[in-house]
């Protein structure tokens, strides 16, 4: 199995903070790998590292064998990366048309990717004139993982996408997730819903004070109670 994404080493400073300590660990291509840690592990850090809006001091990051840590975030995201924030960010002043036409490569949407988005996320053809501004946070959610997948990308970032979701929706996105891996997409996730992480991840990555403290299969984590708890403060069990 060949790795898509691959972190070597990687430090990263915000102000006089040493975030990232050197971060190392690989993402195999066409997997859902899923990045865990308890709060402020820096799992947002390392997205927003991968896709150049912080910097890294020190290390290496490669896309399917290609330097980028020196790149700038539009370059990154030309070389096919889609990235879906925490904040989800979307454009709340234009319509949920607009904002996916902006994703969409020259503005052009292809109308059968369209349509299978909306069999995820039928609200979003409901609203599709609507000021994105104007939508649920579950709907904005929906919007800003929509405007991420509109165009095929080699490798999807995404940062907890379920938080404070309802489970309708929830259930939506993991149905999203697990189609977009059987059309062989690359998917970085960071996600605190241990339930959900079970269901959706192949292997795992868990942080801890800037460092990788754990790496290896979903289902072995999952199985192993133990474990979670030394690594996370609690169970997998626990929380479905």
């Amino acid at each position: 199995m060949s790795n898509l994404l691959t972190l070597e080493g990687v430090h990263t400073n915000i102000g006089r903070y040493h975030i990232l300590q050197g971060v190392d660990f690989a993402v195999p291509q066409a997997q859902t790998t899923m990045l865990l840690g308890r709060n402020g592990a820096g799992k947002t850090t390392t997205l927003r590292t991968i896709m150049g809006l912080w910097s890294a001091s020190q290390g290496t990051i490669t896309l399917a064998g290609q330097r980028i840590d020196a790149l700038a975030t539009p370059d990154i995201a030309r070389l096919g990366i889609g990235y879906v924030p925490e904040s989800m960010a979307v454009f709340s002043d234009l319509t949920v048309k607009e904002n996916l036409v902006l994703a969409a490569r020259d503005g052009e949407i292809d109308t059968a990717r369209l349509d299978w988005i909306f069999g995820f996320f039928p609200a979003l053809r409901k609203f599709w004139l609507s000021r994105a501004g104007s939508l649920s946070g579950g709907q904005k959610q929906m919007l800003s993982i929509a405007r991420a997948i509109i165009e095929q990308r080699k490798l999807l970032l995404i940062d907890e996408p379920t938080k404070g979701l309802a489970p309708a929706i929830i259930g939506a996105l993991i149905e999203c997730f697990a189609e977009l891996k059987r059309g062989g997409a690359t998917i970085l996730l960071v996600e605190q819903n241990f339930h959900v992480a079970q269901q959706i991840g192949d292997s795992v990555v868990v942080m801890d004070n800037g460092t990788i403290v754990h790496a290896g299969s979903m289902a072995a984590l999952a199985a192993d109670v133990p474990l979670q708890e030394r690594l996370l403060g609690l169970s997998l069990e626990s929380h479905q």
